[in-house]
């Protein structure tokens, strides 16, 4: 086994502590730029980090990135050394399991050496020839950064559309190819979602075009392959900019769907799929308060929605009388289960709940008795519907995992009640489930409130008290947070750290009130449950004092960056990864992505009262002159929904407030958006990095402690 200790150099310690000699940091130039709302002025004296196009912002940038390379520069072989680890655990020419539909099984594998999947199918049986439809490796050649999106095949199986993005702003360009004779059609269609859908002609293509500017998602167009794609049909546009829209097909293939989404309303528009040039029709009108998604078996519609169902339930009706009236309970609402999602076979109806904060899967036979839930068996994990394209099996395919448990594709006969594990993710190297302890203990929130925290650690590593700990969090948009298994974690955990999850409010894993209860003027609730998470993990002797640090990204991002204002003193340590942190300015600004559409999870600032309550917790108007714990921040340059500028003014601030000598670094990737550097095993350089930063100041906080 190899040695589990991090051995750091006394340079490296000497470097991350802060003493003299260490390469100066960035100081971004100040341009007061004043901010009124309410009759209320705010200075911003870093709003000009906002031009893109600045020669001075991007040379800010890259000084950041420079400065960051400097400190951490006597960490580079630890990092190399993670980087190696990290990518050797992953199986080289790793493949999904096999799925069927039209008479094909798809699935995608990679190459050695391959950044990219390779999209492949098989004719009638996995013994067929192998069919290579899209090579990753071979689009994403000369690009800087790729990503590929939206894979579809016809009806007819002759034809697949694929979108794909080389700068990494959720930009992409659909195009289409012959399966027959594996080369590109001439029909391309830029600046498009990768959203879209085939209707059952075989020929035409619907897809959903975004607004060039905001990037919201407000327009279904409808193109027939071998026409000039200048055009194409508008179907459908979305005219209320708090709406997004997006298109589907209902699992009997019959009905092709276009939703029309808010965060608190839905509206549901179908047509046959075999008329694609029909007359779409409105499934329910829209309500403030209404949410509701449909599919469609047989002769009838299954509908979830909120209805007299805070926790949400699934209905039915029929194919021509669809509005709210017409629904008739198939499960109805339990205060205590939240129904997160179902599934439709021929004989079964599948829902997906959450009780207690875990995930539970329960079968339903349309014509027999027989209900019944799968069991799994582990403290805490994740557990999802993965589906199938075909109403007629009775095989539920499912994936599961958790703090131990590598991920898992598992086939589950539903008249026998017998699993098949088709597939489970390999960790390569020196690794052993039964080394790790996973547990799911309970934290108290300072109104009292049980807040549930997932956490595991190696066993014969874990001294009461005496660890390093990671403590995680999200909190946001009714996303839970599940317990499953990151192989890249095992770097952290072989070497001491423990980790922990925080299912703070503003997530649903306690039902729909735990996500009431974290959004608009109860969103502080988010922060202070995870404080008292951190908090607990002390008391508990789950992690050592000195060496306790948080991560998120995004609006987990906001969530470290309001928690190191609340209570800085709390953590060693924290990386916030492309963080949502200037909350107000950014929910005034409607040109900004994502901006209308996210007034009722934040509030809208256009009104006092939200925006006196967000100014209170905006982690970038809160930065005051007092001492911070060490911060590693990243952003990416092209990311279209946190824009580069918000971490980048937060560090800007930063810098020029806190009155401590711990690190401060930013790492602005210029190629990549949202979701880091792309590529299967490039964005573990970020990772190592991150981990790097981690280790190494646990191992400097325990070297200083007497």
């Amino acid at each position: 086994m190899r040695t589990l200790t991090l051995i750091v150099t006394t340079m490296a310690l000497l470097s991350l502590a802060g003493c003299a000699g260490d390469p100066a940091p960035p100081t971004a130039k100040q341009i007061p730029h004043e901010l009124t709302a309410h009759g209320q002025t705010r200075v911003d004296e870093y709003y000009w980090l906002r031009e893109r196009d600045n020669p001075d912002v991007v040379r800010y940038l890259e000084d950041e990135n420079a400065y960051l390379q400097q400190v951490m520069a006597p960490t580079e072989a630890l990092q190399d050394e993670l980087f190696e680890e990290m990518i050797g655990r992953i199986e080289p020419d790793d493949a999904s399991v096999p799925r069927f539909s039209r008479g094909y099984w798809y699935y995608t594998r990679y190459v050695e050496g391959g950044e990219y999947a390779l999209h492949c199918r098989r004719e009638g049986t996995m013994e067929a020839p192998e069919e290579v439809m899209l090579d990753g490796n071979q689009l994403a050649s000369g690009e800087g950064y790729f990503a590929l999106s939206g894979v579809r095949v016809a009806s007819d199986n002759r034809t697949v559309a694929y979108a794909v993005d080389t700068v990494g702003r959720r930009k992409y360009t659909w195009r289409f190819r012959d399966l027959a004779t594996g080369q590109d059609l001439p029909d391309r269609i830029p600046d498009m979602t990768p959203r879209a859908v085939w209707a059952e002609d075989g020929r035409t293509l619907f897809y959903v075009r975004q607004d060039p500017e905001t990037l919201r998602s407000y327009q279904v167009w409808r193109h027939e392959l071998g026409q000039d794609p200048a055009n194409a049909v508008l179907v459908f546009e979305e005219t209320d900019d708090t709406f997004s829209v997006g298109v589907g097909k209902s699992k009997s293939r019959r009905y092709l769907l276009i939703r029309s989404s808010q965060t608190i309303a839905d509206e549901v528009r179908y047509l046959l799929a075999d008329q694609p040039a029909g007359q779409w029709r409105v499934f329910q009108p829209r309500e403030r308060g209404l949410e509701y998604s449909v599919d469609h078996i047989d002769d009838r519609f299954v509908v979830r929605t909120n209805l007299e169902a805070e926790n949400f339930r699934l209905v039915a009706c029929g194919q021509d009388w669809t509005g709210k009236e017409g629904w008739q309970d198939l499960v109805p609402h339990d205060p205590e289960v939240l129904v997160t999602g179902f599934e439709l076979y021929r004989d079964f109806l599948v829902v997906q709940e959450r009780r207690g904060g875990l995930a539970h899967l329960r079968i339903k036979p349309w014509h027999d008795t027989g209900e019944h839930d799968l069991e799994f068996g582990e403290a805490t994990y994740s557990a999802w519907i993965i589906g199938s394209p075909e109403l007629d099996t009775t095989t539920l395919r499912y994936g599961f995992s958790s703090l131990t448990t590598p991920r898992s594709v598992i086939d589950y006969d539903m008249n026998s009640r017998t699993r098949v594990v088709m597939k489970q993710d390999k960790v390569l190297g020196e690794f052993d489930p039964q080394w790790y302890q996973a547990e799911y203990i309970r934290a108290t929130a300072p109104d009292g409130t049980e807040v549930p925290v997932s956490l595991v650690y190696r066993k014969d590593l874990f001294a009461r008290g005496e660890n390093p700990c990671l403590v995680y969090g999200y909190g946001s948009y009714g996303s839970s947070s599940s317990a499953g298994f990151r192989s890249w974690r095992l770097s952290l955990l072989d070497r001491g750290f423990v980790f922990a999850i925080a299912h703070v409010r503003g997530g649903q894993e306690m039902g729909r009130h735990w996500y009431e209860d974290g959004k608009l003027l109860r969103k502080m609730n988010t922060f202070t449950d995870f404080i008292a998470c951190g908090e607990h993990l002390i008391d508990a002797g789950y992690s050592d004092p000195d060496r306790i640090y948080a991560m998120g990204g995004s609006a987990g991002g906001l969530l470290v960056g309001a928690v190191v204002n609340l209570a800085p003193d709390l953590w060693h340590g924290a990386v916030a990864d492309v963080p949502f942190v200037d909350v107000v300015t950014t929910m005034l600004d409607d040109s900004i992505p994502l901006t209308t559409g996210e007034y009722d999870e934040w509030g809208n600032p256009h009104e006092q009262v939200y925006h006196d309550y967000m100014l209170a917790y905006s982690p970038y108007d809160q930065v005051e002159a007092k001492n911070y714990p060490n911060l590693l921040v990243t952003a990416g340059f092209h990311d279209s929904q946190v824009q580069y500028f918000e971490p980048a003014k937060w560090v800007a601030r930063l810098r020029n407030r806190k009155t401590d000598e711990n690190l401060l670094l930013l790492h602005t990737n210029m190629e990549a958006g949202h979701g880091g550097q792309s590529g299967r095993f490039r964005r573990y350089r970020e990772t190592a990095l991150e981990c790097a930063f981690l280790l190494t100041l646990a191992d400097s906080q325990r070297e200083d402690t007497p």
